[in-house]
């Protein structure tokens, strides 16, 4: 666990919980800054995404990324129709990405967690 306030890995309860757990750009910044405790990862095009990683999603008229899915599957060659995706807005589970209207996205590789 990483108890740092602003930009730690940490959920108690809804209320008792690390931004990196429900904003997109504080999990963005915890997964690929981080150097201590739990996850850490590198950004990659989503088409070398791997299942476990994750998918970001930039939304039109929006300056950010706005939305994170967890890739539960991918078909070789990986592009978006293959690319089944997990998420909890609109409940979602084994969901093509292509099925989502976005802009832009950006695949985040877990590299691992430390202790």
């Amino acid at each position: 666990m990483n108890v740092k306030p602003d930009n730690g890995w940490f959920y108690y309860s809804m209320n008792r919980r690390s931004p990196a757990w429900t904003g997109v750009p504080f999990l963005y910044n915890f997964l690929v800054r981080n150097k201590g405790a739990g996850p850490y990862g590198h950004v990659i095009p989503a088409e070398e995404v791997q299942q476990g990683d994750l998918v970001q999603l930039k939304f039109a008229g929006k300056t950010d990324f706005g939305h994170t899915l967890l890739v539960v599957s991918v078909g070789q060659p990986a592009d978006p129709s293959n690319i089944l995706v997990a998420a909890h807005t609109n409940d979602a589970d084994n969901r093509p990405l292509n099925t989502y209207s976005y802009i832009e996205t950006r695949g985040i590789h877990i590299d691992g967690t430390r202790r």
